[in-house]
């Protein structure tokens, strides 16, 4: 069992957790389950080690152990919470403006059409 984890790490973890949740279109989804247990994050991360089956998607064994201490910590909730909703907003920024470039070539490909 890992007693500490350095700051470093215990934010590169988290920045990869939100990543995957972002990328995957469930940040507000996930930022809402992690507020609405936030008073229990201690117990939360004790159960994250039941999870830890489904968790080897995301991280190695090891690591979900030191994520899982982690998240014991207040101050690394809050900076996940932080993390996600800044990816979420980017990435949503970016399916925003390639949903308006697709948009754009099905015009042009419809223009083309009507000019043969």
């Amino acid at each position: 069992m890992i007693v500490e984890i350095s700051k470093e790490e215990s934010q590169e973890l988290m920045d990869r957790v939100a990543k995957f949740l972002a990328e995957r279109r469930l940040g507000s989804a996930s930022m809402m389950v992690i507020e609405s247990l936030r008073p229990l994050h201690f117990i939360g991360s004790q159960l994250l080690y039941m999870l830890s089956p489904f968790a080897e998607l995301i991280f190695k064994p090891n690591e979900y152990q030191k994520f899982a201490c982690a998240l014991e910590n207040e101050k690394n909730v809050a900076y996940l919470l932080d993390r996600i909703d800044n990816y979420d907003v980017e990435f949503h920024k970016k399916w925003k403006a390639e949903k308006r470039k697709l948009k754009e070539l099905k015009k042009k490909k419809r223009a083309l059409k009507n000019l043969k």
